[in-house]
Order: structure tokens, then sequence, then C-alpha cells
């Protein structure tokens, strides 16, 4: 579905049976097959969404995300991508693309990303597994851990998930 309120760039790659609700943003993403993305989501270029993927409303995914297949992202998940931002250079000129170093992060199948998380950049988290709701994250989550808190730890992991396959 698409509306006169959404802002879908003609850069965007979107795969079969995307579902796009109103107050979008996206431009220079991909998004795979059967991507549902709801209101008030801003995805940026170089965005990369696998197959089956929820991205509920009020989300920020910026430059250097990428989220494998069967991923869920709570409402109001922010992403960052820069360790260090700063609106100006040392010499007092507005920052550009030139001025700063993008700092991917990788959300691996399965995992869940609970609502008003924020991930600091450069982090993978694992298969699998589960941010708590409000999480700060600020390192690497193991496949099949359930972290929670800020900075967000290791309070469990899980069995298994069917749709991310046994994590040990």
């Amino acid at each position: 579905m698409h509306s006169a309120l959404q802002l879908i760039a003609p850069n965007v790659v979107l795969g079969a049976r995307v579902k796009i609700y109103a107050f979008t943003n996206l431009y220079g993403c991909t998004l795979g097959d059967d991507v549902k993305v709801g209101t008030f989501v801003e995805i940026q270029k170089g965005v990369k969404i696998g197959d089956r993927c929820k991205i509920s409303s009020h989300s920020f995914l910026c430059e250097g995300v990428t989220l494998e297949s069967d991923v869920f992202i709570g409402h109001g998940v922010m992403f960052t991508n820069d360790l260090f931002p700063s609106a100006s250079t040392g010499d007092g000129k507005l920052q550009t693309e030139a001025d700063w170093v993008c700092r991917p992060t990788l959300v691996k199948k399965g995992a869940s990303i609970g609502s008003n998380a924020t991930l600091l950049c450069g982090l993978t988290i694992g298969a699998g597994a589960m941010v708590g709701a409000g999480s700060v994250v600020t390192a690497d989550v193991p496949d099949g851990a359930i972290v929670v808190g800020n900075p967000a730890r290791v309070v469990r992991t899980l069995e298994s998930r069917s749709h991310a396959g046994p994590v040990s």
C-alpha cells in the first residue's frame, strides 16, 4: 500500500508483498519480501532489510543497519551509526559525510528488538536474540541471548527459537 503521506524515494528497492503504512520516509534502502513497515518509520540509505521483517511504528533505521530475515523491530526503536556525533568540524564548519565514519550494525536472523530500545553502532545482535523493551545495547549480543537494561546485560539464553533454528 502506498499513499501521498509517504516519502518513498525512487532509489528504494522493494521486495514482493511489502506493506508500508502512512507517514514513512524511505530512501536508498532495500526491503526484502513480505516486509511490514509501520507508521512514522524512517529507513535511510544503505539499510538492508531481509525477508519477513516487521518494523513497528516510530522506529529509526539509519545508514549502516542490516536486518537479516525474520527480524522484529518494536515501536520506537532507535539505531545509531556514529560513536562520536557532532554537528560541526573542528574549524566550525557544518559536518558532511566526509567528516565522520558510519559504523555498521547487524541484526541476525530471527532476532527481536523490544520497543524503545536504543542500539549503539558497530554491534551484532545474534540470531534469535531478544533485546528487552527500553534497553540500551552497548555491546554485541550472543545468539539466543535475552538482554535487558541500561546497559543491556544477558539475563538468560533461549534453548531455541523456531524461526531462527537451534541456538546453544
